[in-house]
């Protein structure tokens, strides 16, 4: 399961579980969109990996599996 890490780990900006604006890469490294097009050209600086839209997990299903509160920042 995902662990919808609430921010970017690049910027620090927040991602909440719903937002539109995460993607990441397939072992879960999470940036917003703004650093994923403008600074990372859509590939993860950790793995070199492809960086796509973060699925949103329905919110029902939120209260059972929640996102992640642990934040991951590399300045």
């Amino acid at each position: 399961m995902l662990e919808l890490r609430p921010n970017c780990e690049r910027c620090d900006c927040d991602l909440p579980a719903a937002s539109v604006d995460a993607l990441i890469c397939s072992f879960e490294c999470t940036f917003c969109r703004a650093c994923a097009e403008q600074a990372l050209a859509l590939r993860c600086p950790n793995c070199g990996g492809e960086l796509v839209r973060r699925p949103i997990r329905p919110a029902e299903k939120l209260e059972r599996f929640p996102a992640s509160t642990q934040r991951v920042h590399k300045a």
